[in-house]
């Protein structure tokens, strides 16, 4: 945050609590009151519940937590880079008053039971497709902790639950020889370590977790397992009873950019990010466990000044994420606290990061964003315990390495190639598939001749030596954009009347592929796009038969466009009904290509996209391919005055999940598309859903805008 910032809030806290005098008057312990009034209360708010311009400080667990000689220290000090400034001036003596009026409003919530605060008794709406409004679905929903229903946590009444897959002590925390923040960089660490409330949750998430073969109650990584179908085996939902959905709680976020977060739930907890933070939930009841802050990172470009962050990885009692600047953090997944951060991509500053990490072995795996933006992208992995790097595979090579002739010069340093989404894993085979994204710069392809390796790929890596093992390029020489960052989908099932280890995409290109896994042949493709006009077809070897559409400065249409065919949002791929779901664009852009030099802090698309003249199409549409006929089972159309770039989930209920193009959380049947459950998050979903269980009772989740949503059962 800019010194400018900081004096914004300051100046705007100074007028805010100079209306605010009168009740200062009220007082408190040696005008602790009246202290608190003037200088606090404009952020914190006047009975300390917070605003969107300073955090909760009567019932935050960490600040409840922390020693009175610590609250005193920072009033007195102020948190430099985090907005707020120090009273020193104030004296000792008033700055004690006011910390004991903090503790009295502390007392206050404490004895208060609920938080009537927190509470939104708004009615929302879950009515079922073509019903109109459907009044048994209204529901005076919890917000932020005020569960609708009973209430209770897991843990007990007012008490946060414990949770661990496995039994047994926590572990320990930050390892010695750990690495720290890096120098120079101390504003973008909390302020002090979270300290863990009572009661405080006990995460211990094993290997064996993480390889399990059903996802039920717990939804351990981004995809909810290795295999990246985003399958849940949980069947108490299904399309006779879906209509009977409703809205359980809703949690609400305040900070930089939007939720594009899966949620990960272990045991009853659930782990939620924005931007640089990071949350702790009561997965039944939306109350907030804890909250790790980190304030965003000034001076990044593109999409990573968006500040975008999709998710946690979970292995022990840890919590791994990683920054807008390209830090994986590494935190007690008990308090929040930090254990160690570690930059992990730097000699660019156009490097920034939106992923949600992968967690194999030992090993915390990580990639990066800023392919347009003239970045060279890698894969890299890191000991879960000390964050030391185990290995790293470049994506574009170096001079004398296979593929070089196609960076002249230093180009392979700006080459693209990004791996901004998480991949899959194989333990069988020991193999991990991570796709790349487009070649650097975007459109100009005369400055990068050849195919570009790798980028827009497939790479099969080996998890221990991050060796390449083989790649499959969906798209030599992209001149389109079409990044190849869609989950690769691990699916074993008879291919033309032969079991196969499968792996499925749907690219950005407008076409579904279907590669045998354990080598990356190429079996099958099938046109998705129906407007797709940039290749003639796929050839025996799954090689694009190009259609020479080349951008130059008057620009060419080409479809699919800018946005892609399909992009990062999550497909699911059901066992059951042998159907592959995901969501498809029609539209097409007009390209355009000028040579431009790379030049730190900016893009590096060498001109761009825009909408082409005339009429050309533009609709969503969510699909369900059928692996044993090779074709659609069913293609319906999307309606809404927007377009989400939202994902898919499937269960074994018998059910597809996704948000709609009408700012709706959607549930469809699995087998015939029917709209079965609708409901109004009021906002377009840009997040891939999830399921999860706790008590016996199974949830969905999504995130839109700035709420998390869970719904479930009456």
């Amino acid at each position: 945050m800019s010194f400018s910032q900081i004096a914004r809030i300051v100046s705007v806290s100074l007028l805010v609590c100079a209306g605010m005098r009168g009740l200062a008057q009220i007082g408190g312990a040696l005008d602790g009151g009246r202290e608190f009034a003037i200088t606090c209360a404009g952020c914190h708010g006047t009975d300390g519940s917070g605003s969107a311009k300073g955090p909760a400080i009567a019932t935050q667990p960490k600040t409840i937590a922390r020693p009175d000689e610590e609250l005193i220290r920072i009033v007195r000090d102020g948190v430099p880079g985090k907005g707020m400034p120090g009273v020193k001036a104030l004296g000792d003596e008033r700055i004690a008053a006011l910390v004991r009026y903090v503790r009295t409003l502390q007392g206050a919530k404490a004895g208060s039971g609920s938080d009537p605060t927190h509470r939104d008794n708004t009615a929302m709406n879950g009515a079922p497709s073509g019903s109109g409004s459907n009044p048994t679905h209204r529901d005076n929903t919890a917000m932020n902790g005020a569960p609708s229903g009973s209430g209770s946590a897991p843990g007990g009444s007012g008490s946060a639950p414990t949770a661990s897959v496995h039994s047994g002590a926590p572990a320990a925390s930050a390892p010695s020889g750990a690495p720290k923040a890096s120098p120079g960089d101390p504003t973008h660490r909390s302020e002090a370590a979270m300290t863990a409330a009572p009661g405080a949750v006990t995460v211990d998430v094993k290997q064996s977790d993480l390889n399990q073969k059903e996802v039920r109650e717990n939804w351990v990584s981004y995809n909810g397992d290795y295999s990246g179908r985003r399958y849940s085996a949980m069947t108490d939902v299904t399309p006779e009873n879906a209509a009977q959905l409703t809205l359980k709680w809703r949690f609400h976020s305040a900070g930089a950019g939007g939720l594009e977060v899966t949620p990960v739930v272990v045991a009853g907890v659930m782990f939620v990010t924005r931007s640089n933070d990071a949350w702790a939930l009561d997965a039944r009841t939306g109350k907030e466990l804890w909250h790790h802050a980190r304030v965003v990172t000034e001076g990044l470009i593109d999409d990573a000044s968006g500040h975008i962050n999709r998710g946690v990885a979970v292995l022990g009692s840890r919590v791994y994420m990683e920054t807008d600047n390209a830090h994986l953090l590494c935190l007690d997944a008990r308090t929040g606290a930090d254990i160690w951060d570690v930059a992990y991509a730097t000699g660019n500053k156009n490097y920034g990061a939106t992923s949600a990490p992968l967690i194999v072995k030992d090993k915390v795996l990580v990639g990066t964003s800023g392919g347009d933006d003239g970045v060279r992208g890698f894969v890299a992995a890191f000991d879960t315990k000390t964050g030391k790097e185990a290995w790293r595979f470049w994506t574009i090579p170096a001079p004398g390495e296979k593929g070089s002739e196609s960076w002249p010069g230093d180009m392979y340093l700006h080459g693209g190639g990004t791996t901004w989404m998480p991949g899959t894993y194989d333990a069988e085979l020991n193999t991990i598939y991570w796709g790349t994204g487009n070649p650097g710069p975007d459109f100009d392809g005369s400055v990068r001749p050849g195919d570009d390796l790798y980028t827009s790929s497939l790479l099969a890596l080996d998890p221990d030596t991050g060796k390449l093992k083989w790649h499959f390029q969906y798209n030599p020489h992209d001149l389109y954009d079409y990044d190849a960052v869609q989950t690769p989908v691990l699916v074993d099932a008879n291919f033309k009347g032969r079991p196969r280890k499968l792996v499925v995409t749907a690219n950005r290109n407008g076409f579904l592929y279907i590669l045998d896994r354990t080598d990356g042949t190429y079996l099958a493709s099938k046109q998705f796009s129906a407007s797709q006009n940039w290749a003639k077809g796929i050839d025996e070897k799954g090689r694009p038969i190009s259609n020479g559409l080349i951008p130059d400065e008057k620009g060419v249409t080409v479809c699919p466009g800018y946005s892609g065919a399909t992009n990062w949002y999550s497909p699911s791929y059901n066992p059951a009904t042998k159907m592959f779901y995901f969501r498809s664009l029609e539209k097409c852009s007009l390209f355009r290509a000028k040579t431009e030099k790379f030049e730190e802090g900016q893009a590096f698309y060498s001109t761009g996209a825009a909408r082409p003249p005339g009429n050309t199409p533009d609709a969503g549409y969510l699909n369900a391919f059928d692996l044993n006929t090779l074709d659609f089972a069913w293609r319906d159309q999307l309606t809404g005055g927007g377009q989400a770039a939202a994902g898919v989930m499937s269960t074994a209920g018998g059910l597809v999940a996704f948000g709609n193009d009408s700012s709706g959380f959607e549930v469809d049947d699995a087998h015939t598309g029917k709209k079965l459950w609708v409901f109004d998050v009021k906002q377009l979903v840009h997040s891939s859903p999830m399921s999860y269980g706790v008590a016996g009772r199974q949830y969905f989740a999504v995130t839109a805008g700035d709420d998390v949503f869970a719904f479930g059962l009456p």
